[in-house]
Order: structure tokens, then sequence, then C-alpha cells
């Protein structure tokens, strides 16, 4: 059966304003807090894995600027935080452009109030289990050059896409529309972290909008196919090109970030 789009609903919690609670944020209501603190219960280190995951975002963004790409387009993107892809991107090359893509109406809704009067961003409705749908958009194929390196960002996103939706075709189908020189970013909650925080954290998301499937390292590897990882590969999230302004520090070592991440180019 086709899923549609998510309707607002703020007695069931709701992935993005999850997220956005997590990282500190204001847009959630009573029913995403009772269910974050419900993790944070079993799986602490849920709060400092999701701040981990966005600073891995601001850093891999500013890898990409810095390496010539100029064209963003952030898939899943949830609701605005602190330091948005266009905003550190634009520190570094002012004339980026990005498209963000979410399925869900608040999201855009919020998304859309925050990029008003910017004209190289745009928030436009997608959803990632139909990559030729987002890739087809006007408003994409108007903002985003695919004859040109774009940086595709996954980030936190793959893990709500089920076995059944296929997901290294959903890659695949991006992958193939990227140019040469292109970049993949993404960041995925992986099986091979703490059993229970896994186990706590999945029972907790399969009361959302979209249940998790956490994946093995080997099958996240996997959706890298076709693509060069760069250094220092598929890690855990406080691995790949630390930066002290926004070290996160895990105690009980970095596996404690429950998320694999890394950037690979299409070659």
């Amino acid at each position: 059966m086709e899923r549609e789009s998510p309707a607002f609903d703020p007695h069931t919690p709701n992935v993005a304003r999850l997220y956005d609670y997590f990282l500190g944020g204001k847009d959630h209501f009573p029913a995403d807090r009772a269910a974050a603190e419900k993790m944070l219960e079993a799986a602490p280190e849920l709060r400092a894995a999701v701040r981990a995951n966005r600073a891995f975002l601001g850093r891999a963004v500013r890898y990409l600027a810095e390496s010539g790409i100029t064209q963003f387009l952030d898939i899943g993107t949830g609701l605005p935080a602190q330091d948005n892809v266009h905003e550190v991107a634009r520190k570094i090359t002012p004339g980026a452009r990005v498209v963000y893509v979410d399925r869900d109406p608040v999201v855009l809704v919020h998304a859309r109030a925050l990029l008003a009067g910017q004209g190289d961003t745009t928030a436009v409705e997608g959803d990632l289990r139909k990559p030729e749908g987002i890739l087809r958009n006007p408003e994409v194929m108007a903002a985003i050059d695919f004859g040109r390196p774009v940086g595709v960002l996954l980030t936190a996103t793959m893990h709500y896409v089920a076995d059944s939706d296929h997901p290294r075709e959903i890659v695949a189908s991006l992958r193939e529309a990227m140019a040469p020189g292109s970049c993949l970013v993404m960041s995925h909650g992986t099986s091979d972290a703490r059993a229970a925080a896994v186990e706590a954290v999945t029972e907790v998301y399969r009361g959302t909008n979209a249940p998790l499937t956490f994946r093995s390292r080997e099958r996240i590897a996997a959706l890298f196919e076709g693509f060069e990882l760069v250094d220092p590969g598929l890690v855990w999230l406080p691995e790949w090109r630390p930066d002290h302004a926004d070290m996160i520090d895990f105690a009980d070592g970095p596996e404690s970030s429950l998320i694999l991440c890394g950037v690979a180019r299409r070659s």
C-alpha cells in the first residue's frame, strides 16, 4: 500500500519534532516530549547522538563547499535548526544553491518561512521513497543543474526507509542523476550500536509517523555502492573529521553515537 504524506497530528509522535526536541528546539508537543523522554530513559546517549549528527552535517557541508561544490540537495531535511545547510555553505560559497526536500507539510511551512526572500534556496515537497519524483520536480530542476557536481545529503534519513521500500535502489536512482564529482553525504542508525539502546529507540519509533530500520555496518556500506568513500570512510559520527569547535564527548566511546556516517564521491 502506498503511504501518503503525513497529516498534521499533535497527538502522534513525529520524527521531525522528536529531532527538534533532542536538539533543544521549541517545535514539539506533549506526545513528542513523552516519546523522547521514554527513549532517553533507556538510551541516554540519544540526545548527544542527535547533536553529533547535526555537527557531522555541518562538517560535511563545509567539506563539500571547500571542495568546490556549489549546489546541495538536502532530502529529509527536518525542521530548521541552528546552522542550516544554506547558512553553512554560504560562509564558504556565498552563491551556493540549496534545495530542501521533505514530505512533512509542517516541516515545509517552517522551512519556507525561514527561506522567504532567499532566492537561491527553496523547499519542496518530496518523498525519499520516490526519488524520481524529487529529481523531476520542476522546482528542483530549476534550482539544481545535475550536469554539474551536486551534494546530495541523506543525514539520519535512510533509516526511515524500510527494506520493503528498496533502499539500495533509492540511492542508486539518486546516484545515476549525479554528475561525476558529486558527493553523497549519509548518516544512518546502526544495529551494531549498543543493543539495549537500539531496541529501546526502535520500539518507541514504532509508534511514530516513521518507524526506524537500523542496519548493520555491512548493509549501510552497501548503500554507498557506486561511490568512493573519502577518508576516513564509514565511521561513527564523532570520528568523521572531528573539529574541536563542535566536539561532543561520548564517555563510553564513539559507538555511543548510535550512527555511522560517511561522505562519498561519484567518479
